[in-house]
């Protein structure tokens, strides 16, 4: 904790460069994303991606930039609006629906 405000920065990050992600939730253009209309949606809930880059926001997050390969766009992404695919328990690796190459 640093000046009495939490920050996820205290801990380390929740996910590892080249691990595969899902995104938890829609995610559309807020302005930043160069080339597509404000609104446009870039992510669809249950995308599958990969981490390439880990960066933070305002002295207080992680984003993670993840790679959706299915649409070709980068994202940035907090911990919150991912879910790994490499760290899954047991039980839950069995149920997450397999990409087209079985994985």
């Amino acid at each position: 904790m640093s000046d009495g405000v939490p920050s996820e920065l205290d801990d380390e990050p929740v996910f590892r460069f080249g691990e595969k992600v899902r995104s938890r939730k829609t995610i559309r253009n807020d302005g930043t994303y160069v080339g597509k209309e404000i609104g446009e949606i870039l992510v669809r809930k249950g995308d599958l991606g990969y981490v390439s880059h880990i960066g933070t926001f305002l002295q207080q997050f992680y984003i993670y930039g993840v790679d959706f390969l299915e649409t070709g766009h980068r994202v940035g992404m907090k911990a919150k609006e991912l879910v790994s695919l490499d760290r899954l328990p047991e039980a839950d690796a069995k149920l997450a629906p397999a990409d087209e190459n079985g994985r």
